[in-house]
């Protein structure tokens, strides 16, 4: 899986702060006016597993998806949740979603916004759905006072890369995206992996 790690910085107000409703001139379209954006709530727990699940088929990860609702309605919505999650409808018919959770950058001492997955059914796609998102989450990281909304975007998706640097995002060139999962995780956990020497540097920034 090929992956580029994204950026949008906010060293202004907001970058992205048009009503739902107005034209988007770099795109050419109009927002829909019966598009509406709210914060989900357990109940939306299966919605979220349909639009994880398309989103995987999508990326042609299928293989890759164990959740479960039990596993979101815990990890999302129990005593300590990790992440929040926004849907997008058009009247009332649900058609995207986007999940994120804070990170924080040490050369700012600002917290981010990280951007884990935002997904727009095919049939709704190129009608400005996914940049009002957007425009939703950057206006959350401003009032948030986050310095930066961060997501990873898959190397061949050249049409959402496209619709990236129309945010004005930029790519994370210099950047590779590291792992630890499954096996070597617990492995690191348990007796701190292989006895590689201890690399220079750090993984803030």
């Amino acid at each position: 899986m090929l992956l580029a790690f994204a950026r949008l910085t906010f060293v202004s107000p907001i970058a992205l702060g048009m009503n739902q409703q107005e034209p988007d001139h770099k795109q050419g379209t109009t927002f829909p006016t019966e598009l509406s954006i709210r914060p989900a709530t357990a109940d939306d727990v299966p919605l979220i597993l349909a639009f994880i699940r398309e989103l995987a088929e999508f990326e042609r990860l299928t293989h890759e998806v164990i959740a479960t609702e039990d596993d979101l309605r815990r990890t999302l919505f129990g005593e300590h949740p990790h992440a929040e999650v926004i849907i997008a409808s058009i009247a009332d018919d649900p058609v995207g979603f986007a999940l994120f959770f804070h990170n924080y950058s040490t050369f700012l001492a600002r917290p981010g916004l990280y951007v884990e997955d935002l997904y727009v059914r095919e049939a709704h796609r190129g009608r400005g759905v996914g940049r009002a998102m957007f425009t939703h989450l950057a206006r959350i990281a401003r009032d948030r006072e986050c310095g930066r909304l961060e997501w990873w975007v898959l190397d061949w998706n050249e049409r959402a890369i496209r619709f990236y640097e129309t945010l004005g995002a930029q790519p994370m060139a210099d950047w590779t995206v590291y792992r630890l999962g499954g096996e070597a995780l617990a492995k690191m956990a348990d007796d701190g992996g292989s006895e590689a020497a201890t690399p220079f540097g750090g993984a803030g920034r």
